[in-house]
């Protein structure tokens, strides 16, 4: 039954352990609010700084595994490159050790006067019950952070101080003493190390279950040191968890991580037992406190970062190697290529910044033709790897208008023409229109999929119809795309009739699925995938109308053109019903 209450008595500790850590992490996040996070992606410039920041903010929320997920999600989104990722995750590694100077408050003890006020049980309560106060009291969200970090603090000591009366009996028994004689052995030391933090999920939680064991006098430098090796690998199992659904280069840092604690593993390792293999390190059997623990930890935790940091470019290397890209991962690499024109050097000199600008977003514009010309072709010819390239391809258009915006929104606060203050918001709005296109799209492939797996089909008569509007919204893409590529005037006249015959081909169709809805030919599942697909349909056509319109405005600017003109040109109303009527003759429903 002693061993029962003890194990008990442990597991309780570890997990008010647990639950402090994370309540006073997400306080401390939160009173950070995003600022953090805006480190991690916009200061990590060099190396060097990466670490740094990597170390700062890890021992902020007093997680290593948290912020390298934070990391994986901006090199997800391709907020930041797997280079800089490194950087940040080396930095990680060293600010998880401080956990364990903290740690060691939970031992300060005393018997009267000051050490008594000093002792980790006062410090826990004085914590506790100005966190409670502030938690309960203030109306301010700052002072109810700081009340959950003050409690999650007092939590995390109340868990140490159960762990170490949970662990203070074996000190007493011949068994376990024995027990930890066989983890002095390297190997053994090194799998208790990884799997105790796999299991726990936090390094700081085995570091802190360590510390309580060297209370008992009973852990020596030969037990504790295989196994703090181990702990680090242990510690990317999380890590490695979150990376599922990422794309390749948010799994790449994922890996790099388990790579990091991996290669100081094994390099320590080899170093340390080859040397004592002749030398005889007399310290081995020396007992070890839980000072020295928190000691040992972040040594070897800073000697493998000085390491491994001028192999930064390396391990991204075996990242790639590891992780190969395939023939779709290098063409979105190329699809993305067009980011590095933006160049911040170049936003001294708006002229050539907005030349930069301008090809980026005509690339942009490349990829919504393609997108959507994919997207319509789901419709009448499904397919699952389409579909998915669709959604990547639509992830990518964000990024475009994400990327370009922020250029332009920088460019704009420089000293510029009129002329070129009339194109960065030229550019503001047309990569607005390009972006809701892709949306457009993309909601059309999603339609189709969601199509395919409820198994909703259309009827003969409703995928005729649609065959004709898919024609004409193809079409009126092409052309809009190709109009503001070559900056085609001509062209772009073209555009607002043609979505004007678009908008009544959807209005037909629309009252032709009202007919068929009456008539028992189709159901409402197949009447709503119907409606939001010509939805997307009429919706594409404004924002082309709205690109056509930025191409005459910037005719209207161009020196040919009167500057002072408030009037954009337009069609007349006959060459308007010419244009209008050629395509309502050739995406006639009724031919």
């Amino acid at each position: 039954m002693e061993v029962v209450s003890m194990i008990l008595s442990l597991l309780c500790g570890v997990s008010l352990f647990l639950f402090g850590m994370s309540l006073m992490g997400d306080g401390l996040k939160s009173v950070a609010g995003n600022k953090l996070e805006s480190f991690l992606y916009k200061m990590t410039n060099t190396p060097v700084k990466g670490v740094l920041l990597g170390t700062g903010v890890t021992s902020v929320i007093q997680s290593s595994s948290a912020t390298t997920v934070m990391v994986i999600g901006f090199v997800n989104s391709g907020m930041m490159k797997l280079r800089q990722a490194i950087a940040i995750i080396m930095g990680a590694n060293i600010g998880t050790s401080i956990t364990g100077w903290i740690l060691c408050l939970s031992y300060i003890d005393g018997s009267n006067g000051i050490a008594k006020l000093l002792s980790s049980s006062s410090i826990a309560a004085a914590a506790a019950i100005i966190g409670t106060l502030l938690k309960m009291l203030s109306k301010h969200s700052a002072k109810k952070h700081a009340g959950s970090i003050l409690l999650g603090f007092a939590i995390l000591m109340v868990g140490m101080q159960m762990m170490s009366g949970a662990v203070a009996p074996l000190k007493e028994s011949p068994a376990f003493m024995k027990a930890l004689t066989m983890f002095s052995h390297p190997i053994p030391g090194m799998l208790l190390g990884i799997v105790m933090t796999a299991i726990l999920q936090s390094a700081s939680a085995s570091i802190g279950i360590l510390q309580a064991l060297s209370v008992t006098g009973a852990l020596s430098f030969a037990m504790a040191f295989p196994i703090i090796l181990g702990i680090g690998v242990g510690a990317a199992c999380p890590v490695l968890i979150s990376s599922i659904g990422a794309n390749k280069n948010g799994r790449r840092t994922a890996l790099v991580y388990l790579l990091n604690d991996l290669f100081g593993m094994v390099l320590w390792a080899i170093i340390f037992y080859t040397v004592n293999a002749f030398v005889h390190f007399p310290f081995l059997d020396m007992k070890v406190n839980p000072v020295m623990i928190a000691a040992i930890n972040s040594i070897f935790r800073i000697a493998t970062v000085c390491i491994l940091f001028p192999f930064i470019p390396k391990i991204e290397q075996l990242a790639m190697w590891l992780i190969k890209d395939t023939a779709e991962d290098l063409e979105d690499l190329a699809d993305s290529a067009d980011f590095d024109l933006l160049e911040e050097r170049l936003l001294q000199y708006p002229a050539l910044a907005l030349g930069q600008v301008n090809r980026v977003v005509r690339g942009m514009s490349k990829k919504v033709r393609k997108n959507v010309s994919r997207s319509l072709s789901l419709i009448t010819d499904y397919s699952e790897k389409r579909f998915e390239k669709a959604q990547r391809k639509e992830d990518l258009i964000d990024k475009y208008e994400s990327k370009t915006g922020d250029y332009l929104m920088l460019l704009s606060k420089k000293e510029m023409t009129s002329r070129q203050t009339w194109q960065v918001t030229l550019n503001l709005r047309a990569i607005g229109d390009l972006e809701r296109i892709g949306d457009y799209a993309s909601n059309i492939a999603r339609v189709t999929h969601q199509n395919n797996e409820e198994g909703i089909s259309f009827s003969e008569d409703a995928m005729q119809d649609l065959k004709v509007a898919i024609e004409a919204v193809r079409e009126m893409v092409n052309n809009t795309m190709a109009s503001f590529q070559n900056h085609d005037l001509h062209l772009s006249m073209q555009i607002k009739p043609l979505a004007a015959v678009v908008s009544e081909l959807c209005e037909k169709l629309k009252a032709g699925h009202i007919l068929r809805l009456s008539r028992g030919e189709c159901d409402l599942k197949q009447g709503a995938a119907f409606n939001e697909l010509v939805n997307s349909f009429d919706r594409i056509g404004s924002h082309c109308v709205a690109l056509s319109g930025a191409i005459r405005r910037e005719y209207q600017e161009h020196p040919d053109y009167h500057v002072h003109s408030a009037k954009v040109e337009e069609l007349t109303e006959e060459q308007f019903k010419t244009i209008y009527t050629h395509f309502m003759e050739k995406y006639s429903m009724n031919a």
